[in-house]
């Protein structure tokens, strides 16, 4: 599991260290894992030719530190100080007793560049000077190494506001920050600086873990045991959502799957194994309910949500059901039972009353406990927030193979087939959402049909794979 820390725990984590060690030895412990991770960017240093940018916290001395460490192995070390009065004294010396230079833009030479203008506690874009530099730098296609986080993003929201460092690298130290997962930092490289660090309310799941939550068949365990899945979705007019739902369902787990709805024909024709039946009132005996994609706004939709909301089984809320809800939020206003919404950005204007905005961990936070659910907002970073100041996992897809009709139909059958087996919701959520990434990805990767898309109904059919994957060291 990945920890996200806010700037004040990195600083609250930071502050016995700094009173128990030497003056500056945190920095220079931070600064030579910084070393040492663009050595190995650089592949060779003897002769390599790196250059600071550096600005008037602590960053910019890690920064001239880091060139000061390179310098003594025999890389040519060069430094641009955007604030000459404010650097780092200490870290100043020793890079000019190394034999680095001062320069007033990044030489010719340069192979790669650090990012040391600002810190964890800066906000708002590059200002002009440090601007223009980055700006011929990417125009020059000199990779970069950013301090910590790539200078101009928000540390709390990873948004850029203007003008911002695009790194190749972001190496920071202690722990990782909101940037690291909702941000574009390029590869992110963790230093461990010595800090005791509490449980982050902010996480996301890595493969052990999403492997260690997903539902595996004991030596007792039958289809009931495993979980039933409902799925309320598509009609007979439109049954591609049906299919989608429900055949995910069917690959996320080895239980049972029970679909309601005028598609019964069409999912059966897809899904044999699937007890389909037209009407919600004769599906029998679920463990959870899936509903919403493709069922309309109408009447008709508004009553089978209606039903499925008044049960005291866990239900995931999607699509049309959301729309619905918007209208009627009183539908969850007294549910006991798991709720799980999983809104894009636009369901989330209408279920909020506004846009997601820059924020996206706190509005995500604050629509669960308006509406008392779990709520899972997509998006290339997708963020599941449980009601009640609970845990937040987020999600980084790395690509945008997801990014396809469907998908959130296939990634609805998924939750709601965990939920069926038992997951909490946030837990189910956030599994489903990892698995889904990686299953896109892998439908990417499959040339499967000559010049074939990746499409919703090529990520279904690599769930298993995906969850095959997961085991892999």
């Amino acid at each position: 599991m990945r920890h996200y820390y806010g700037a004040d725990a990195i600083r609250d984590a930071e502050a016995p260290l700094l009173a128990a060690l030497p003056d500056g030895a945190l920095m220079r412990r931070a600064a030579y894992g910084l070393a040492v991770a663009i050595a190995r960017e650089l592949g060779r240093i003897a002769g390599a030719h790196v250059c600071a940018v550096v600005g008037s916290g602590d960053n910019g001395g890690d920064a001239l530190w880091a060139a000061t460490f390179l310098r003594r192995r025999g890389a040519a070390a060069t430094a641009v100080l955007l604030n000459p009065d404010r650097v780092h004294g200490a870290a100043l010396a020793a890079f000019r007793r190394a034999g680095g230079r001062i320069v007033e833009n990044v030489p010719a030479a340069t192979q790669l560049v650090v990012d040391g203008v600002v810190g964890i506690s800066a906000s708002g874009p590059l200002r002009p000077g440090a601007a223009e530099l980055f700006a011929d730098v990417a125009e020059r296609g000199i990779p970069v190494v950013a301090v910590d986080l790539p200078s101009g993003l928000d540390v709390h929201t990873g948004v850029a506001d203007g003008p911002h460092v695009e790194a190749t690298l972001t190496v920071t130290f202690g722990g990782y920050k909101p940037v690291h997962a909702l941000g574009e930092c390029g590869r992110v490289e963790l230093i461990d600086i010595g800090l005791d660090l509490p449980d982050a309310d902010v996480r996301s799941l890595e493969a052990p873990d999403a492997a260690a939550r997903w539902p595996i068949p004991g030596a007792r365990d039958d289809k009931y045991s495993q979980g039933v899945t409902g799925i309320l979705a598509g009609s007979a007019t439109y049954p591609g959502a049906a299919i989608l739902c429900t055949g995910a369902a069917v690959a996320a787990t080895s239980g049972m799957v029970r679909y309601a709805g005028t598609a019964a024909a069409e999912v059966v024709s897809h899904w044999p194994e699937v007890i389909a039946t037209p009407s919600v009132q004769d599906a029998g005996r679920v463990q959870a309910w899936v509903v919403g994609p493709g069922i309309g706004t109408d009447e008709t939709g508004a009553a089978a949500l209606s039903f499925v909301l008044g049960t005291d089984l866990p239900v995931i809320v999607d699509a049309d059901a959301l729309t619905i809800l918007s209208a009627h939020p009183v539908l969850v206003a007294n549910r006991s039972a798991p709720t799980v919404l999983t809104p894009h950005a636009g369901e989330f204007a209408r279920l909020a009353g506004h846009p997601p905005g820059d924020d996206r961990v706190g509005a995500t936070r604050s629509l669960a406990d308006a509406f008392g659910a779990t709520v899972l907002l997509k998006g290339n970073v997708t963020v599941i927030a449980e009601p009640g100041g609970g845990t937040v996992y987020v999600n980084r897809a790395g690509q945008s193979w997801a990014a396809t009709a469907g998908s959130g139909d296939v990634l609805s059958g998924m939750i709601g087939s965990l939920l069926a087996a038992g997951l909490p919701p946030g837990e189910a959520a956030a599994t489903a959402a990892f698995v889904h990434a990686r299953a896109a990805g892998l439908a990417a990767a499959d040339p499967g049909p000559a010049a074939a898309p990746t499409s919703a109904s090529r990520i279904l059919h690599h769930i298993r794979s995906a969850v095959a994957h997961l085991q892999e060291p």
